[in-house]
């Protein structure tokens, strides 16, 4: 669907409700059986999920072909990263990078539990080896890097592993020429690694430098609840585009921290994407089930123009 199209049904249907007639295997790299069998997230384990926004009962099924969307508010609840794959790339051309590459508790790190243990507790529930996915794969026939980040693992925190793997996807994608995309869900900086976990931030910064502005290649980030900390300080707001899922919580410092700090009230929605959106900080707000289409015009739109062509 074009992102003319997205506006139409926008303008008809408030922007979500039109989106929701849309196939709901469209997008999906492997059949529902196997889908659930990898994916263990405990909202799918029964019949129904509660919305984390609302309260309201979820039936499991019906989500899952709204894309998790709440259909009732249009709320967008948190998804794993490898649903989040399935629904940004082409069906069976996803190539993962860098799988085995996990995390050491340098530091000896340890407050009610030790930091190795959260690690391993994590794996175990995710199947994932760190807290960001990254690989390669087919955006509607387009070949871009893509790294999409996992709120399950650890609250989607930043260490050094997330760092190093999403380095060496940038680095990857500019060694190529190739498009990047990346979506972010994460509370920010791995504070059980002290000062190796904001050091990405520069690491990070530093890799999308050469890869936007030296070699003017293309950097599309999708912001989605929550992100926050050291992610939104960095990599998170550095995009050529910022799109972001409707009502995403977008902040670097808490509502909490800040109310302490300034000993002022805070207004409702403050930080959510729809207020950064009214204040100039993002480039648009994209319903869940829409995002391939767009992600895919916008690449289009870049590969064709004039200076890429020279």
């Amino acid at each position: 669907m074009s992102v003319i199209n997205w506006f139409e049904d926008k303008r008809k249907f408030g922007g979500l409700i039109g989106a929701f007639l849309e196939e709901a295997t469209r997008g999906s790299t492997s059949s529902e059986r196997e889908r659930d069998r990898r994916i263990s997230v405990n909202a799918n384990k029964g019949l129904w999920a509660r919305c984390d926004n609302r309260g309201n009962m979820l039936y499991v099924k019906f989500s899952k072909q709204n894309k998790s969307v709440c259909e009732e508010r249009g709320y967008h609840p948190s998804m794993n990263s490898m649903e989040r794959i399935e629904l940004s790339i082409d069906r069976n051309t996803w190539i993962p990078m860098d799988e085995d590459t996990t995390a050491k508790d340098i530091l000896g790190f340890s407050d009610e539990d030790s930091y190795q243990n959260r690690i391993i507790v994590s794996q175990e529930k995710t199947g994932l080896p760190d807290a960001v996915q990254t690989g390669i794969g087919y955006l509607n026939g387009t070949l871009i890097a893509l790294g999409v980040m996992d709120f399950h693992f650890m609250g989607g925190s930043m260490g050094s592993v997330v760092g190093e793997k999403i380095t060496r996807s940038i680095e990857y994608a500019t060694h190529k020429f190739m498009p990047l995309v990346s979506i972010r869900a994460s509370g920010g900086a791995r504070m059980q690694e002290g000062t190796l976990s904001p050091m990405q931030m520069a690491k990070i910064s530093s890799a999308l430098q050469l890869h936007q502005v030296q070699k003017k290649l293309l950097y599309i980030s999708v912001l989605t609840y929550p992100t926050t900390g050291g992610v939104t300080a960095s990599f998170g707001m550095l995009g050529d585009i910022i799109i972001a899922e409707s009502k995403a919580y977008t902040a670097f410092a808490g509502k909490r921290v800040i109310e302490q700090t300034l000993r002022q009230k805070i207004p409702d929605g403050f930080q959510a994407a729809e207020s950064l959106f009214d204040n100039g900080l993002l480039d648009s707000i994209v319903p869940r089930n829409l995002s391939k289409g767009v992600l895919s015009e916008i690449s289009e739109l870049y590969s064709s123009a004039p200076c890429r062509k020279n």
